[in-house]
Order: structure tokens, then C-alpha cells, then sequence
């Protein structure tokens, strides 16, 4: 799931590969399709505007580009939140969050502080259980735990994939197939789905954490799938281990010397990582954006962060969105999900290539109708299970797809031409 669908992988070290792996494969990739010449590196464009039919972009090395088309394929989940808690810049030990990893701290031995549970946390937690002296973690929620299933793949293993393409493809339409069919079926509200993994998940706790007053602790008080769910084969052992405490008293501060808790208990720190995670409405942004009559994508999505299949903005022509409000990202593979928006992004440009489109613009109407479609499907999805999760915006409305994957697919494999600006491409 974590590779493309086009070419396989046969060397995975294991089931679920780790994020060094993870990177060797896509650079592996990217140079093998020619395509890291074509990336420049440690540059951010800053300013994008639309003027006389064509984009002009502005980067932070000052360079100027000229371009018929734009994609912002900025990801989701990359501007760190940080929790609004008195006294942050009185810590005198080491400090960052999870985004900003500071690789030069020893974190042997340490006293450490986590304020988060959520998946990153719990990969974080897991792993550093093992090196601190002591690890608190603050949780202000509980999440749902899903057994990972991982397991390492052995020489034979390997050797039975290599040189064999077919075999990789079939392993990753299978591992697809379950994925769609049991998570993200369950989370959109399949009754069956549903049911069989909230035994799972209940089980898991229950066997897992023997002690009830700690199992009372790590059981969230919302349904299965509301928050994304986490997937873990190590982190209850690890919240049980002797040298780590799990802290639910709430924060009152940060001190000089740690965190002082609202019961009055400070818990001295050498390190402190925030794994509290993102502003996920964010999307391009900072970039300096500004569409068709001097639009400025502030002003666009004053009121609503939406887009026309995640894909599209009404006043932006010729700009796409790569994993755009709504790309459904409930525990789905977003490789899997930026394959098909690109096949949908290519088509359209086919379209505008010979002449039957003038611009790639959707229309408002047309942006306004997909987003009440989305708003209808919600109520059966588990992400209204009554609990605040980063799928939500400021209104309580939720940026996700609420329908099968396979409906998506469906829906994104032949665009509507109906739905787009007939007109010409605007010269003022």
C-alpha cells in the first residue's frame, strides 16, 4: 500500500516497512522514471499568480516560472500545531515537535515527556520506552488500538518475489482488496465491517492491559473510527512498561524544569516533544496565491475550505489540488489515492489540449453540489461518533470521502465536462 501500484517492491525488510524504506523505495523509483532531475530541491514557491491566461510563480530563490498549468501537490498533514499551553518558552531542556525531529539529541537514559497519543505518538512512545530513564506521556484523549499484524519478511520470502512482477502486483491488489473492504468499509458505516472490528479493537484492549484502573484510562469514550485509527504491536506493552507513566490529569503549564499537571504534580524533563499534530486545512499555504481577478485563495476559503472533487477550485484556472479537501484519507494509502487524482488531473488536460475546454475551471454550482453530495453521506460514517478529531473544520464539518473507495474510483474515471467554465480564457 505504500508503494505504487506500477511497480512493486520484493525487498521489503517487513510487512509494514518503516519510514527509511519507505523513502529509499520512492527516491528508487523517482530516479529509475527520470524524474529527480526534474525536481529542485530546497526551493518553496512563494507566490503564485494568475494573470493573462497563464501562471506566473515567484520561488524563494527568487526565481521566476512561467506555466500553462499548476499542481499543488503540498500534502496534508505538514504545518505542526502546537497546543496553546502557558509557559512554553520557559523550558530549559530540549524541545520540538515531532515534525521537526531534532535527530542530535541523545535520548539515552533521558527523562522525557510526550504530549500527544495519536499515531505518531504511538510509534514515538513505543520505540523511546525502550531508551528513557522515564517517559510521561500526556494524553488528553484515548484512542482506539488496532493490532498491526507486522511480521519480518525472511530471504525466501524475498527471494520468491524477485523477478516477478506478477506476484508483487497480486500482493498489492490483495492487501488493497482487505484494507477497503474491512477499515475503510467500516469507518463509512458497513454494519458488518463495522461490528467485526470494534470486537477486534475491544479485544485487543482487553487482552492486552490487565490492569482494569489503566485499561479505564485507554478506552476512549467515542465509537471505533471517529479518530483515525491507530495500528500497533507494540504500544500497550510499551504504556505498561515499568519506567513509563501515562498522565490523563490534564496540563496545567510548562515549567523551566517540565510539565506541571492541574493536580499540582510537575513532572521533571530533560526532553519534550509536542506530537500534537497539524493544521490540515492549511493545504498550498503560506503560498501567496491569487486566481482569476486577483482571487486570493484567503479570500476563497474565508467562510469554507472545499473544492470541486478535491481536485478543483472555482476561480483558479488551471490549478489542481493533490489530495484536496475531501480525498478520502480515512486509513487509506494517499499513494494509492494521488495515482487516480493524477489520472483525473491528465484526462482533464487531454481535454483542454484539444480544444474542449478553453480553461480547466469547475464551477462554483458545480463545487457547490459536490460538497451538499459529500454532506449527505456523513451521517452514517463512524467520524460523527461525537469526538474532535483533525478530519473536522472550525463549523464541525468533516473532510472526508463518505462513500466507498470504489465509488470514488468510479466517479473520478471520467470527468464531466458539464461541471467546467465554457468560456474562454480570461486576457484582463
Amino acid at each position: 500500500m505504500y508503494s505504487y501500484s506500477f511497480v512493486g517492491n520484493p525487498e521489503w525488510s517487513d510487512r509494514f516497512a518503516k519510514g527509511d524504506e519507505i523513502q529509499a523505495y520512492l527516491e528508487k523509483v523517482s530516479a529509475d522514471y527520470n524524474v529527480t532531475k526534474s525536481i529542485r530541491f530546497n526551493e518553496t514557491v512563494e507566490e503564485c499568480h494568475y494573470k493573462n491566461g497563464c501562471w506566473y510563480l515567484t520561488t524563494s530563490k527568487n526565481e521566476t516560472l512561467t506555466a500553462d498549468f499548476v499542481i499543488a501537490a503540498t500534502g496534508i498533514l505538514h504545518h505542526p500545531a502546537f497546543p496553546d499551553i502557558e509557559g512554553k518558552d520557559n523550558f530549559q531542556g530540549e524541545m520540538f515537535h515531532s515534525a521537526q525531529w531534532d535527530h542530535s539529541v541523545d535520548y539515552q537514559s533521558k527523562k522525557i515527556g510526550i504530549i500527544g497519543t495519536g499515531s505518531t505518538a504511538t510509534q514515538i512512545i513505543s520505540t523511546l520506552s525502550k531508551a528513557a530513564d522515564r517517559l510521561t506521556v500526556f494524553q488528553r484523549t484515548a484512542q482506539w488500538i488496532c493490532p498491526l499484524m507486522d511480521r519480518p519478511y525472511t530471504e525466501i520470502d524475498k527471494a520468491r518475489l524477485r523477478g516477478k512482477p506478477w506476484k508483487t502486483t497480486a500482493l498489492h491488489r490483495w492487501y488493497s482488496f482487505m484494507l477497503r473492504n474491512l477499515i475503510s468499509n467500516a469507518v463509512i458505516g458497513k454494519p458488518v465491517q463495522r461490528a467485526l472490528l470494534t470486537w477486534v479493537v475491544k479485544l485487543y484492549l482487553r487482552l492486552k492491559v490487565k490492569c482494569p484502573e489503566l485499561r479505564d484510562k485507554l478506552t476512549p469514550d467515542y465509537q471505533i473510527g471517529c479518530k483515525r485509527l491507530i495500528f500497533s504491536d507494540e504500544f500497550f506493552d510499551a504504556i505498561q512498561s515499568d519506567n513509563v507513566i501515562l498522565e490523563t490529569g490534564g496540563i496545567e503549564c510548562i515549567t523551566s524544569r517540565g510539565v506541571r499537571t492541574r493536580e499540582g504534580v510537575e513532572h521533571a524533563l530533560d526532553v519534550l516533544i509536542f506530537a500534537t499534530g497539524f493544521h490540515p486545512f492549511d493545504f498550498m499555504r503560506p503560498m501567496k496565491l491569487t486566481g482569476r481577478d486577483g482571487l486570493s485563495i484567503d479570500e476563497a476559503w474565508s467562510k469554507k475550505v472545499q473544492a470541486y472533487r478535491s481536485v478543483c477550485l472555482p476561480g483558479f484556472p488551471n490549478f489542481f489540488l493533490m489530495l484536496g479537501p475531501n480525498s478520502p484519507i480515512g486509513n487509506y494509502s494517499v499513494i494509492a489515492i494521488s495515482e487516480a487524482q493524477a489520472d483525473y488531473i491528465l484526462k482533464l488536460i487531454d481535454h483542454w489540449r484539444r480544444g474542449e475546454l478553453k480553461v480547466v475551471e469547475a464551477t462554483e454550482e458545480a463545487k457547490q453540489r459536490f460538497n451538499r453530495y459529500l454532506k449527505m453521506g456523513m451521517h452514517k460514517t463512524a467520524w460523527v461518533g461525537n469526538c474532535q478529531s483533525w478530519y473536522m473544520d472550525a463549523e464541525g464539518d468533516l473532510a472526508l470521502w463518505p462513500y466507498t473507495w470504489n465509488q470514488w474510483l468510479r466517479e473520478l474515471q471520467t470527468p464531466d465536462l458539464q461541471d467546467f467554465l465554457p468560456e474562454t480564457i480570461n486576457k484582463t
